[in-house]
Order: structure tokens, then C-alpha cells, then sequence
């Protein structure tokens, strides 16, 4: 299950090309939500050699951070940069469920979800930036990466429903028991507060997950539910969530 679990979560969070599970079951399903942080160390690494190389060669602090950004973008397919606009634009269209709902399903992004995709990015390389000129920008990166996907398991925890009765939200929704999800965010906090000044560690875990609270939160309200393009959008305020607080 384990083996299965690993390579669902690689396979939908990356790039990196891994065997199909032999099985997609909802432990499986869950599993992959919990694993989800170790599945993106590699992206995670990257982030980090590219604001270090960044620093080596003298780049100004933002380009490294748009670069650093975009390599984690590229190696996931924009995945989560697509469901953060689709859930805007879901959420900005209609209070009518069915019809936010509909919007989120087209392939499209109307005004309100590239604006907040360009916000958010905005906010992600800034504080990046700030914490590349604070001297701290490699954990900065690695940690805001590793824990914008921990966040998955909060959001596929127990009693979470699915927005819809299909699709990867039904699949993953209300998986991961709520001791795996609390469990998932020990560790992360822990290791940031490792590799960061260890309240900044603490604090830059913590707003992560307070943000991708607060927009599942109001998706549950809105939509009844998660959607593959919610858990994107929550891995996204919670990367910018993480890099806010260490960005001083």
C-alpha cells in the first residue's frame, strides 16, 4: 500500500516519471495525500540550488526567486497554479453552488483567477526575495515547497466532504485520518524549526496551514466541498503562507 501510495503522490504532484500503483483505493488515495511532502523533495531541492546558485552569481534577489518558483511550477505541471485560478474564478462567478462548480470544471481562466494567480505569485517571489536578502532564502524555498503539500492531508482529512461525486476531490475527500494530518504537520513544523531560526521555522509552517485553512474553509461553505482544483489552490496560499514568514 505504501509502494502505491508513493507513486500516486509522485505522479500527481511531479513530473518525475514513476511506475502506475497497482492499486488507487481510497487508503491508497490517502496515503498519497499524507505522502505528498516527501514526494516533492525533489522539487524542493531544486527550489533550494537554484536561489543558492542565484546567490553564487549575484542575481538580484527576486529574479532567483521567480526562477526558484517557476522550476517548482514547471515541475508540476502548473497543477496547482491552475486549480488556484480555477477555484477563484469558482468562487468569484456565483453563489449559486452548481453553477461555481461549472465554472471551475471549464479549461479556461476568466479575469478574477488570473488576477489572483498574478497576486499570488507576487507575494510568493516577494517574500521570497526577502528571504534571500534576509540570508535565508535555501531553507526558505525547500521548507515553503515541502510544506504547501503537507497541507494536502488537512485538507483530505476526516470529514472533509467532496464537492462532487467524481473526479480526484471523491477520491482523496475525508482519506487521511485526522492523526495522520496532525501527525504530517508535527514533522513539518519540527523540520522547519531545524533548518529556519526555529520560531521562524515554527510560524512559517503554521501560517502555511492557517492560509489553506481559511480557503478550504470557505470552499466547504461555498462549494460543499473539495475539488482537485481546492486542494491546488490551498497548496498555493499556503507556499505563500510559508514564505511570508520567512521572508524576514
Amino acid at each position: 500500500m505504501i509502494a502505491d501510495a508513493l507513486k500516486m503522490a509522485v505522479g500527481t504532484l511531479t513530473t518525475v516519471r514513476v511506475p502506475t500503483p497497482g492499486v488507487i483505493d481510497r487508503r491508497v488515495a490517502g496515503g498519497a495525500m499524507v505522502l505528498g511532502p516527501l514526494a516533492v523533495v525533489p522539487l524542493a531541492a531544486v527550489a533550494a540550488v537554484i536561489v543558492f546558485l542565484g546567490e553564487l552569481i549575484g542575481l538580484p534577489a527576486f529574479a532567483s526567486a521567480a526562477l526558484a518558483l517557476g522550476a517548482v511550477a514547471l515541475g508540476s505541471r502548473g497543477l496547482h497554479l491552475d486549480g488556484l485560478a480555477d477555484t477563484a474564478d469558482g468562487l468569484g462567478a456565483s453563489y449559486d453552488r452548481a453553477r461555481a462548480l461549472e465554472v471551475m470544471r471549464r479549461g479556461d481562466s476568466g479575469p478574477t483567477g488570473i488576477a489572483t494567480l498574478v497576486l499570488v505569485l507576487l507575494v510568493q517571489a516577494g517574500a521570497l526575495a526577502g528571504a534571500i536578502s534576509a540570508g535565508h532564502g535555501i531553507a526558505a524555498a525547500a521548507v515553503a515547497v515541502i510544506a504547501g503539500r503537507g497541507v494536502l492531508s488537512l485538507c483530505c482529512a476526516r470529514g472533509v466532504p467532496s464537492a462532487r461525486p467524481e473526479g480526484l476531490g471523491a477520491t482523496v475527500a475525508g482519506s487521511v485520518p485526522v492523526w495522520a494530518a496532525a501527525v504530517v504537520f508535527a514533522v513539518l513544523a519540527g523540520a522547519a524549526a531545524l533548518v529556519l531560526p526555529w520560531w521562524q521555522g515554527l510560524i512559517a509552517v503554521a501560517l502555511g496551514y492557517l492560509a489553506a485553512s481559511a480557503l478550504l474553509a470557505r470552499c466547504v461553505q461555498r462549494l460543499g466541498g473539495v475539488t482537485g482544483d481546492v486542494l491546488g489552490g490551498c497548496v498555493e496560499v499556503a507556499v505563500a503562507g510559508a514564505l511570508l514568514a520567512s521572508s524576514f
